[in-house]
């Protein structure tokens, strides 16, 4: 997903818009965790960036994207540019926990 979301709307009023551009969002998100994961691969993780427009966006974590949102909003930008791209991923093994930690833990 690669949008340029204006904040202006002749008929909604901008707290009515900005709901319904997170609800857009999170459907998005929603959407694209259910799609079925390649070989290999455990959980999907996301690359978002977030800024006035593509050329000043920067990278953002997917959980600060409401917040940036408010941001933009508190800050009366006319629109803003959100990039989020789907990426299938494996989670690394746990190191192995060593055996002397193990013998402390009995309550001794």
């Amino acid at each position: 997903m690669k949008k340029t979301i204006a904040l202006t709307h002749p008929k909604l009023t901008p707290a009515r818009l900005v709901d319904a551009v997170k609800y857009d969002i999170k459907k998005y998100l929603n959407r694209e965790r259910r799609k079925s994961l390649p070989d290999g691969t455990d959980y999907w993780t996301f690359d978002c960036r977030f800024g006035a427009t593509e050329e000043v966006a920067e990278t953002i974590f997917t959980s600060e994207i409401n917040k940036h949102i408010d941001a933009a909003v508190a800050q009366e930008l006319p629109a803003f540019y959100i990039e989020i791209l789907a990426r299938a991923c494996k989670h690394k093994p746990r190191p192995a926990a060593p055996a002397a930690d193990n013998a402390e833990d009995d309550g001794e």
